[in-house]
């Protein structure tokens, strides 16, 4: 059995390699030998996930056509490549691309820290504000004063409150996709409601076509389910989707769920046009494959003029193939366990009936705090200084990372919460690690990446502003420096990652 879930054609593998070259080399850099730079190259695009783990590569006449280089070059590129572990090859399947055994991948810079260690690291690891007050502390108060009639009850409702239902069903229909409140369940914040799709129509062995990068946490969960993750790189800079590599897989590896974030993607930040979304959608549909449509970031938009597309599900409006997720925590607060679903009705029945093996139901104290927000007008008050504090937030962090790392390489996002940044060819491993020790915590790119692509990233959220934000990049400068002095990961190269 073939051990690739993907491929990369020739003319389309040609064009990535290209653009490498049209990246300025360094003083003084020897031109390598055409089977080494070859070689690199692909390493390289590896790495950044341009070509997904497990993507098989075209047969080496096809590549050679492609290139205009011997056959020679590209069966000596591809032997390197298996010489390093970034190539895999079975006689009758192909070759398929790899990332060698033992490859560093962090073990932690996702889950937060606790209370306690805040006053000595400063913690870049989650990408959530604090609280938005004093929206919390209203919204709360006004729960409890709703709370009385439903205190005489059992108080387990797994499709969620009938009052809050019907808000959201209600605020679907205000942006234009008329939703009925059977067609909506609450869920115990995004991750709940991705973890109950994911179990009903994702069964172990399933695959599963993800975003490449995408959001680590979820990509675990899904791991942890059994799926095949099928990785789906993304189009250059901030431009959303690279639907040509979305239809390919989609018709070629059929996969049973894809999942997206079409608003301000974590943790790229791009934002898919309206134009990818329909053809998104249709090529979904024509593959009979579930998409979940991500929203947890759609109110967090940044800059003025930036004008939002209609949802992802607004191209399905029945939801018989888009099924869409929100969230109260990253628009509001991370504490705010809230979430839901948006799908046809027969598939929230289904939800609800596997629920009753899981969690029951979400609890309605927040559940009425959230409906009292949507209900008075709170919600859009916080979110509104939600993006005032995320938008001062990434200005000043971005500043500061230019001053003191400015061969850091990224783009400036125009809504959400996270800046996705090129390392200068460093291992984001080892900054990683680094950072631990000089009091900076930042999740490395392969985190967000399928079986450890993105050696040459980190993530940043907006979490930070000001004097911190200020200070995290001298820190994280300071991480940086001890990597490229080989100060980190033992005697092996800190530039081990670098074509």
């Amino acid at each position: 059995m073939a051990q690739w879930t993907s491929a990369v054609g020739a003319a389309q593998l040609a064009r990535l390699l290209k653009s490498q070259q049209e990246r300025p080399a360094g003083p003084g850099t020897r031109r390598p030998p055409a089977y080494r730079a070859l070689a690199d190259g692909i390493r390289l695009l590896v790495l950044e996930g341009r070509v997904p783990v497990a993507a098989r590569l075209p047969a080496e006449r096809e590549l050679a056509l492609s290139l205009s280089v011997s056959r020679t070059t590209v069966a000596a590129a591809y032997e390197a490549l298996r010489g390093e572990g970034f190539l895999e090859s079975r006689r009758g399947a192909g070759s398929w691309t790899a990332v060698p055994a033992g490859a560093p991948v962090p073990a932690r810079g996702l889950e937060p820290l606790p209370p306690e260690a805040l006053g000595s690291m400063i913690d870049l690891g989650c990408a959530a504000l604090p609280a938005p007050e004093p929206w919390l502390t209203r919204a709360v108060q006004g729960a409890l004063e709703e709370l009385p009639p439903y205190a005489h009850t059992h108080g387990d409702y797994p499709a969620g409150l009938p009052a809050l239902r019907s808000m959201i069903a209600e605020r679907y229909t205000e942006r234009g996709i008329p939703t009925m409140p059977e067609q909506i369940m609450v869920t115990t914040g995004a991750m709940g409601a991705i973890d109950a799709i994911c179990h009903l129509f994702g069964g172990r062995g399933e695959r599963i076509a993800v975003e490449s990068p995408s959001y680590a946490n979820i990509l675990q969960l899904m791991r942890e389910a059994g799926a095949r993750l099928v990785p789906v790189a993304m189009a250059e800079g901030l431009t959303g989707w690279d639907m040509d590599r979305w239809r390919q897989v989609l018709r070629d590896a059929a996969p049973r769920i894809a999942y997206v974030v079409a608003d301000f993607h974590n943790p790229t930040g791009a934002l898919a046009d309206e134009d990818q979304r329909r053809r998104l959608v249709d090529a979904a549909r024509s593959a009979g494959t579930v998409l979940i449509a991500d929203e947890t970031m759609s109110e967090l938009w940044l800059d003025p003029e930036v004008r939002m597309p209609r949802p992802v599900c607004a191209f399905d409006p029945a939801g018989s193939t888009v099924i869409t997720v929100g969230s109260a925590s990253k628009a509001f607060w991370a504490g705010m366990r809230i979430g839901w679903v948006r799908a046809a009705p027969d598939v929230i029945r289904s939800l609800v009936a596997a629920r009753a093996y899981a969690d029951l139901g979400t609890p309605v104290l927040e559940q009425l705090a959230v409906n009292w927000l949507f209900g008075t007008g709170g919600w859009e008050q916080a979110v509104e200084v939600r993006r005032e504090q995320a938008r001062s937030n990434r200005d000043e962090l971005v500043a500061a990372v230019r001053r003191e790392l400015p061969g850091w390489e990224f783009e400036v996002p125009q809504g959400g919460l996270t800046l996705w940044v090129r390392t200068g060819g460093l291992s984001g491993s080892r900054i990683a690690e680094a950072g631990e020790r000089v009091g900076v915590r930042v999740p490395s790119g392969p985190r967000f990446g399928v079986d450890g692509a993105f050696e040459g990233y980190v993530r940043l959220p907006f979490t930070v502003g000001g004097a911190v934000a200020e200070e995290a990049a001298v820190r994280l400068a300071a991480a940086a420096g001890l990597v490229e002095s080989g100060g980190v990961g033992g005697t092996e190269s800190p530039r081990t990652f670098v074509a």
